[in-house]
């Protein structure tokens, strides 16, 4: 029996919530591979970061920077109505 083949191709998003910065990447997919969400393909270019398939997916948790073993090889970007600023309240 023939197996079947599946194509998948990146999913356009004005979400940006993983951004890599290529020049520390080292291309172990360690992100990919603890991704909750499966929004990361391991790229088929050794040594290039995972591809973001999926980047509405994202759920923020932060797993893909944890896992990484390169310190800002990877970041989260949350927008901006996820961001919050809390002022403290003056009293009179």
């Amino acid at each position: 029996m023939k197996k079947p083949e599946f194509t998948v191709r990146p999913v356009a998003s004005s979400a940006r919530p993983i951004i890599y910065d290529e020049s520390l990447c080292i291309g172990c997919n360690r992100c990919a591979s603890v991704c909750q969400c499966d929004i990361l393909l391991p790229s088929e270019t050794k040594g290039k970061p995972p591809i973001v398939m999926y980047p509405g997916e994202c759920y923020y948790c932060g797993a893909c920077v944890m896992a990484c073993p390169v310190k800002g090889a990877v970041r989260l970007e949350h927008p901006l109505m996820n961001r919050a600023k809390f002022v403290p309240v003056r009293e009179k």
